[in-house]
């Protein structure tokens, strides 16, 4: 059952995803921003554990889930460290993720071949 939900759920994520694609003219980058701005709003309503519990990978993985492991990581500095929990805190719970990609992106830059753009 756990598999399931996950599924559904990421493919909703997905086909919504989608839908602003084709329906709207919004940019990817644009989009792409919406989903972490919306995961960080359902951890300030406090919706994201639940639904992490609930989902699992599902909604964990996209983008959502990064803005949710902001959102849950500057609450909890700004509960440890006041104010100053806003600025540390999004770094502090987001920082394996950026490093990941990081790292893949020097990986690509060393190794790719790039070539001309043919107009």
């Amino acid at each position: 059952m756990n598999y399931l939900l996950a599924f559904l759920s990421g493919g909703v994520l997905c086909g919504a995803a989608q839908l602003l694609i084709d329906l709207t003219k919004l940019t990817p980058a644009r989009i792409l921003v919406a989903f972490v701005v919306f995961g960080v709003g359902l951890s300030a309503f406090g919706w994201y554990v639940p639904l992490r519990e609930t989902f699992g990978c599902g909604i964990t993985v996209p983008l959502v889930g990064f803005g949710g492991a902001i959102g849950e990581g500057v609450k909890k500095a700004v509960a440890e460290e006041g104010v100053l929990g806003i600025l540390s805190g999004s770094l502090t719970a987001a920082s394996v993720g950026t490093t990941a990609a990081l790292i893949a992106g020097l990986f690509a830059a060393l190794f790719a071949k790039s070539r001309p753009k043919q107009l």
